[in-house]
């Protein structure tokens, strides 16, 4: 009869599975024991160098690159692992959105995610990370392309979202998630509303 695994040899194999440089948190092993237990596992593997500790209750298996040595994980990835330790739902910030939509060629200067959960920041190097609460209707189409295209139009604002613009998103989204988008419509401001009426009147979205 073989000898059941330990929490110790349960948590290590779990984390080899992951790839390297992927964050991860306690909850993710609370499987092979509890809290406590799991707690110190990661302390002992802590203290061989096996993973690392990068933020309050974030750890990570270290990539490490012959040319630049140790990769951290990206903004994104470790936005997220922040919000999940709350329950909270993320979103990229509109600034960033509407960088990636084409809608405006400024590069955001900081790494911030919108967040339904409470506002607070992490600093890994010389990277910060920040997850600012918003209210839920920003987060209506969090983690698909309308979504993206939503923060980026909250971004904007009433003084720069103009029927090209408009036009521009339905050019540069699936159909699917440009219609998505445009039923959204009782998550929206009425300024933004509006403008897809205007453009809906026109006949684009039919075009």
């Amino acid at each position: 009869m073989n000898k059941p695994l330990s929490v110790m040899q349960q948590v290590r194999a779990c984390i080899e599975e992951q790839p390297l440089g992927k964050p991860f948190t306690p909850a993710m092993l609370l499987a092979y024991g509890s809290r406590a237990a799991v707690d110190q596992v990661l302390s002992r593997l802590r203290k061989t160098g096996f993973i690392e500790r990068i933020g309050r209750g974030i750890y990570v298996r270290p990539e490490i690159s012959r040319f630049v040595g140790k990769v951290m994980p990206e903004a994104a990835q470790l936005a997220q692992v922040m919000a999940e330790q709350t329950g909270a739902v993320i979103a990229v910030h509109g600034a960033e959105a509407a960088r990636r939509l084409g809608l405006t060629t400024q590069m955001p200067t900081q790494s911030v995610f919108m967040t339904s959960g409470p506002s607070r920041s992490m600093h890994i190097g010389n990277l910060q990370i920040r997850l600012k609460h918003v209210s839920q209707r920003k987060l209506a189409l969090a983690g698909r392309p309308a979504g993206l295209a939503l923060s980026a139009l909250w971004y904007l604002g009433p003084h720069e979202v103009v029927p090209e613009t408009i036009a521009a998103l339905q050019k540069r989204l699936p159909e699917k998630e440009f219609m998505k988008l445009n039923q959204s419509r009782s998550s929206m401001p009425a300024w933004m509303s509006d403008m897809f009426s205007r453009y809906e009147q026109a006949g684009s979205l039919n075009a």
